[in-house]
């Protein structure tokens, strides 16, 4: 989606604060003993309140109306009646349909008490989602996006899960452009327009590059179990920065 008028940029305010505001309250919520489905619960009645749908429901017929992985597992989780344990690693994605726009968000909590290298990968998720947002400007290569993500990683030790792209997103949950590699990849000539609304969503990781299905046809695991968080935004390209749509106040 290109954003073209004001309305229209109010339109995908309004959805992507209250997705965020969803995410923000599941995210409080989360604690050892309450199971998935109830924090899928909570995040339902957050958007069904205002009037909006489920993404991931509208879209896929997704078995939840939220998408919650807890560790090994790190996205398209399908809530269930497990109960989340103390020192779990969970990735919560809230994503919405509010009177025919889309918003998209997502983070990754440790459920305390945290090992210090699972608090340090939460920040640095945090800190690579916000090199490639930095990098969004109108005119420059799409790709300067995951170049900066990639550059993040590497400095510090990280891998990227390389089959979880961004996307563009607005009228639809997954728009052109599609598949906005997060790690560098020189060969992608493709280049920012002015309006453009897309995701930046990296999957850092401890030593993951790659993830795979599970039985269940939705659950995404990395093969070795390694530790991996995602962080994610929607935003608009402008002239004078990026526009975050997906924040909660």
């Amino acid at each position: 989606m290109t954003v073209e008028h004001e309305h229209e940029l109010e339109g995908l305010k309004a959805a992507g604060r209250l997705v965020a505001r969803t995410l923000e309250a599941m995210g409080k919520a989360l604690e050892p003993g309450i199971t998935t489905r109830e924090l899928d619960q909570l995040g339902r009645r957050m958007l069904e309140l205002e009037g909006a749908r489920s993404a991931p429901e509208l879209t896929y017929n997704f078995p939840g109306a939220t998408c919650i992985s807890v560790a090994p597992d790190c996205a398209h989780g399908i809530p269930d009646d497990r109960r989340i344990e103390a020192g779990t690693l969970v990735n919560i994605d809230v994503s919405a349909e509010l009177n025919g726009f889309f918003g998209d968000t997502g983070a990754s909590f440790a459920v305390p008490p945290v090992k210090p290298n699972i608090e340090r990968l939460c920040r640095d998720g945090r800190r690579a989602m916000w090199a490639g947002i930095r990098a969004v400007r109108p005119g420059v290569k799409l790709n300067e996006v995951g170049k900066a993500i990639q550059g993040f990683a590497d400095k510090n030790g990280y891998s990227l899960v390389t089959n979880l792209a961004s996307h563009g997103v607005g009228r639809s949950l997954h728009d052109e452009p599609a598949e906005i590699p997060t790690w560098w990849e020189p060969g992608d000539r493709r280049r920012i327009h002015e309006g453009l609304v897309f995701t930046i969503e990296p999957f850092l990781s401890l030593g993951a590059d790659w993830v795979e299905e599970g039985d269940d046809g939705w659950t995404l695991t990395p093969p070795g179990h390694e530790p991996t968080v995602q962080y994610e935004h929607t935003l608009v390209a402008t002239r004078r920065g990026p526009i975050i749509l997906t924040l909660a106040a």
